[in-house]
């Protein structure tokens, strides 16, 4: 039987702490109607994460972060995608999410945790940070580009 290392308390309540801004984050956001610059601004704002490559510490092999990507906007941002859409009321459009995108949110934090203390074991913490940071963009990066389709589409219709 494979045995994972356990994550450090630290990271841990690191953890915790950015899964439970990131819930507070998404009900605030969704209370209100959606708008081309909030969906935009959040990946833009993320991207600017990628500076850390200019620090030889966090840099990773390319295939690394090529593959990390993938498996973000892949295989991670497939729940997403399935339980959030946008819906139009009135001259308005509003994010709808399903009963399961709470649930999808915690798994994905478990799943985070639980690679982080296997990568932890063998990678340095900056370049796991840097790995989960690529593939945290990736699957942000696609949840928003389908948001932004979905986004345009509506406000086509509107015009």
């Amino acid at each position: 039987m494979l045995s994972l290392p356990l994550p450090s308390p630290g990271v841990v309540l690191g953890s915790v702490v950015g899964l439970a801004a990131v819930l507070v984050w998404r009900i605030r956001e969704a209370r209100g109607p959606v708008s081309l610059k909030k969906i935009i601004i959040p990946p833009l704002g993320m991207a600017t994460g990628f500076s850390m490559f200019v620090i030889p510490a966090f840099r990773i092999p390319w295939t690394w972060a090529v593959g990390a990507f993938i498996v973000g906007a892949v295989a991670l941002a497939y729940p997403l995608l399935r339980t959030s859409k946008l819906v139009r009321d009135g001259d308005v459009v509003l994010m709808q999410r399903s009963n399961a995108f709470f649930t999808v949110i915690l798994g994905l934090a478990a799943i985070r945790l639980l690679a982080r203390g296997y990568f932890d074991a063998f990678l340095t913490v900056e370049q796991t940070g840097a790995l989960f940071f690529v593939l945290a963009f990736g699957m942000i990066l696609h949840w928003r580009v389908r948001m932004l389709l979905e986004y345009r589409r509506f406000t086509s219709q509107v015009e």
